[in-house]
């Protein structure tokens, strides 16, 4: 691991880190915030996963995230959205596919399944890069994210449900499989079996019989321009309805899709991810 930066904030350390990834078979680059609280003891962790077009940067400069994580003791862990590189086949005009639009999945189909296996890269490898080498208590995570990375909070908390305590998300995309701005992606990476889409799509593993017992929040700006096509969160409460699955889903009225959205509710967020970390 190379450290790239390091920068102290609200008494704890903002650093940005980069890897060989075995998983994504290319250099990885990351984000951690370390509260001050981690000098004396290890702290829980909130994983945070970003959206369409984002690095692990976009968070970490507007998401303002810091002062609310050294006040709770949060280690606060943003990794990237997708594979990079000169050897990682993209598709530079599309915005909905290839670098910057991994969508938490492994891949199936040539020539993506080669380097395109963030679900490997967040519930695997990277894990293991924090927990031996950050002063993070891994018997303590929380996961959420925004947009995709909504999308690949709820599904890697549905498939993982012993391993997070919660999980949260802002504007979800919480059925990729339908979803226009997913269904290509979809097809690239996983291929035309529709079949084989459930296994990453938040609406359907909740209709399949996964449960996350942790529960869910659900932020949804009524003012997003991607809500009616794209996001549609309706979907969800009304497959967590049907299975009983805890949900509290809150429409924002007037807020968009931007980081000013985000940035607005981190907190709430946090704080709501801190006390269900401390029980």
């Amino acid at each position: 691991m190379k450290t790239v930066s390091t920068s102290k904030s609200h008494g704890g350390i903002q650093g940005v880190y980069s890897h060989a990834s075995s998983a994504c078979d290319c250099d990885m680059t990351f984000a951690v915030f370390v509260p001050p609280q981690a000098a004396e003891t290890p702290c829980p962790v909130v994983w945070y996963l970003s959206g369409l077009t984002c690095t692990h940067a976009n968070v970490m400069d507007k998401g303002e995230y810091r002062a609310k994580a050294a006040e709770l003791g949060l280690v606060v862990v943003c990794p990237d959205t997708s594979p990079r590189g000169a050897q990682v086949p993209d598709e530079p005009d599309n915005w909905q596919f290839g670098c910057g639009a991994g969508f938490y999945l492994d891949a199936t189909e040539a020539p993506f399944a080669d380097h395109y296996r963030m679900y490997s890269y967040v519930t695997e490898e990277l894990p293991a890069l924090i927990a031996d080498r950050f002063p993070a208590d891994m018997t303590r995570q929380a996961i959420c994210g925004h947009s995709m990375g909504g999308h690949g909070a709820m599904t890697i908390a549905l498939k993982n449900p012993d391993r997070f305590t919660s999980c949260s998300a802002f504007a979800p995309i919480v059925q990729p499989s339908t979803a226009d701005w997913s269904v290509g992606a979809f097809e690239k990476y996983i291929g035309h079996d529709r079949a084989a889409w459930r296994a990453w799509d938040a609406c359907a593993l909740v209709d399949d019989g996964a449960r996350f017992p942790g529960g869910f929040l659900v932020d949804q700006g009524t003012a997003d321009g991607f809500l009616e096509t794209g996001l549609r969160p309706w979907l969800f409460a009304a497959a967590a309805k049907k299975a009983g699955q805890s949900l509290t889903l809150r429409m924002q009225e007037g807020y968009d899709h931007s980081y000013f959205f985000i940035s607005t509710f981190m907190a709430d967020h946090l704080e709501w991810h801190a006390a269900r970390l401390k029980t």
